[in-house]
Parts: structure tokens; sequence; C-alpha cells
């Protein structure tokens, strides 16, 4: 794989999205940084590290998704590509919060963001963003964050993982076709929460009780409600009160 090593950087999501559309950028280039000025979380939030701790990343995806109603698939196929480069590090209690934060027990050390662009050919070219929390020790102010540090009591190596989760991802996008419903059934299992009763909020800021069931094939979550009917959310239409 083709990696650039920044040392600082606004977004490394932006910055690779600029360098695939000024040139024909190699599949699965990857964009890390030491410091990100205007790191993205989802739905514009920011998404804030301290200098040289954290794993930073962006990688370049293209010829994988074939139309919109296939989005969902890469945020399976990274989440669990994370997932098992953590496991192999024996980071405990792993699981993935809907759609794409990764947990260890209930906090949060890390987040994906997936940006995909329609280009004029038909193709779809995506751009994985991950921040990861891996030797920083301080969360002051962020009661529901941790790192593999603090975690584990110990230090990792960053540029390590970064060649562990993107060899997992390249083998996990190599058996998609013929193991797709395996990664469905892989990502339900490492849903955060999953089956159990928690209260959630809604955009009208109401509180209500639900129970995860699972995602719907574009990403929507499913949650079974007190009058025994399903609903599916997008993202920012419910918020997991935990």
């Amino acid at each position: 794989m083709k990696l650039i090593k920044l040392d600082a950087i606004d977004s490394t999501n932006e910055f690779l999205k600029l360098l695939s559309s000024q040139q024909e950028s190699e599949n699965f280039t990857v964009v890390t940084a030491e410091n990100q000025t205007k790191g993205k979380g989802q739905m514009g939030e920011v998404w804030r590290s301290d200098i040289g701790k954290n794993l930073i990343m962006s990688v370049l995806v293209r010829d994988f998704l074939l139309d919109s109603e296939q989005f969902f698939n890469l945020n399976i196929i990274f989440s669990l590509s994370v997932i098992k480069a953590l496991e192999e590090l024996n980071i405990p209690d792993l699981s993935i919060k809907w759609p794409n934060d990764i947990m260890s027990y209930n906090k949060k050390i890390g987040g994906i963001l997936i940006e995909n662009t329609l280009k004029s050919d038909g193709t779809i070219v995506s751009v994985v963003g991950l921040g990861l929390n891996v030797n920083q020790t301080n969360f002051e102010n962020l009661p529901k964050a941790s790192s593999l540090a603090v975690i584990c009591n110990a230090q990792f190596n960053k540029e390590n993982l970064v060649v562990s989760i993107v060899e997992i991802m390249k083998e996990n996008i190599f058996l998609w076709n013929k193991q797709s419903s395996f990664f469905w059934g892989e990502y339900f299992n490492k849903l955060f929460r999953k089956g159990v009763p928690m209260p959630f909020k809604n955009v009208n800021n109401k509180n209500f009780m639900g129970i995860i069931q699972g995602v719907s094939p574009i990403g929507k979550l499913q949650v079974l409600l007190e009058d025994d009917s399903v609903s599916e959310f997008e993202i920012k239409e419910i918020k997991m009160l935990y």
C-alpha cells in the first residue's frame, strides 16, 4: 500500500479527497497525520486528538461500492477490520456503537467517517477516515472516551496498527462477494448494547425505551419499541443514553 505520512494537516480525509481528484491515486492509498487541526466526525462534528498520541488515518477505496444502496457495506467492512486488528492486540470487550464508533467496554476509543464521491463515469470513490485513541491518557471533560493505553495500561505502535487494519480490510473486501452475509452477521453480533432494553432520545429530545434489533440493508438502526413495533432511524435521528 502507498503510505503518505504528514506531520500536520487540517483533515486527512480532505487531503486524500483532494489528492484523488487531482490524480489517479492508487487504490488503498493511506494518509496518516500526527496532528489534525480540523478533524471531522459524523454529521460535521469536530474530532480532537492529542498531538502524536493517536492514530489519525484515511484510506482510499475504489472499485468496491457500485451504487448508493451499498454505501453501508463499506461501514461494515472497515469497522470489522478495525475490530479484528484490535482483537489481535487483545483489546478487551470490543463492540461497534452504531453506525461506526469503536467501543471497549462502554467507552469510545475510535470513530470512523466515510465520505463517498460519485464520479462522472458512474464509479464511486470512497475515503475512509479513522480516528483511534491509542496512547492518549488524558480525557478530561470526555467521560465517555478512552484509549488503548488507558484500557490496557500499555503503549502501542501506531504504524503497525495502520498496516494491520488496511491489510485486514483488503482481505475482507476480497472476500465480500462470497461472504457478505457472514460480514453482516459479524457486524450484528458486534453491535453495542444489541438486544437489551435501553433509553434513547429522539430528534424532539423525547426519551423513550427500546431494544436494538439490528441494522437495515441501507444502514438504518432498527429498534423495537414498547408497543412491539420496530422503527428505523437515520444517523442523528436517535441518540443512545448509556
